[in-house]
């Protein structure tokens, strides 16, 4: 069983969970892109709630390009703006000094392409998170292989679709969990910096 998906920035703890129940992932890079989508970013959260990180792309968000063609518009300090929002945001929480030199190397890493830098942050986690994966870069999904061998999950994770989903969400503790509640489907860095080496077995947890 193969599980197919979108390429993403820091996906959201649900992919995550999804991809341990499958360990063969597919990302689809020759896809037309997408705006709204996790595709160039991630959701963190401070104390007052939520908070989009978004990488800037060339020819902005109505672009046609495929994603595999996306470039990342490098004149912004992105890279610079994101980190210090995600240091503002969990710099007290139990695993962010742990995971702080690595990561804080990763944003300072040059890179070009979105698919480049969202293959890295997603090898850079599943790294922290002990995953052996079996990851695949594909132009669409074979003819034959639809159905029982395959899940498609390309668009199924947006932040809209998200919002709305009824399904159960990964519950762990979160920094500012006592002030604003628990906020679901957030980004996987959340769940590293909130449990660090008890991750993993939080999303193997059934249910």
């Amino acid at each position: 069983m193969k599980l197919i998906v979108e390429s993403q920035y820091f996906p959201p703890v649900t992919l995550f969970k999804k991809s341990i129940e499958f360990l063969n992932i597919e990302f689809d890079i020759y896809e037309p892109w997408r705006k709204m989508s996790f595709r160039n970013r991630c959701v963190v959260v401070g104390s007052h709630g939520p908070i989009n990180l978004s990488i800037p792309v060339l020819e902005g968000r109505e672009q046609k390009k495929l994603m595999k063609e996306v470039v990342i518009d490098n004149r912004k300090p992105w890279q610079s703006q994101h980190w210090k929002t995600i240091t503002s945001c969990y710099n007290r929480s139990p695993w962010f000094s742990f995971y702080e030199p690595e990561l804080a190397g990763l944003y300072r890493q040059p890179v070009e392409l979105l698919h480049d830098w969202n293959r890295i942050c997603f090898e850079w986690v599943t790294g922290k998170l002990g995953l052996t994966l079996h990851v695949d870069y594909l132009e669409c999904v074979p003819d034959g292989l639809a159905g029982q061998m395959v899940v498609d999950w390309r668009n199924k994770l947006t932040p809209k679709t998200l919002q709305e989903d009824g399904a159960n969400p990964v519950i762990y503790h979160q920094v500012f969990e006592d002030r604003i509640g628990f906020i679901p489907h957030l980004s996987v860095l959340d769940l590293l910096f909130c449990e660090g080496k008890n991750a993993r077995r939080i999303l193997s947890a059934k249910g």
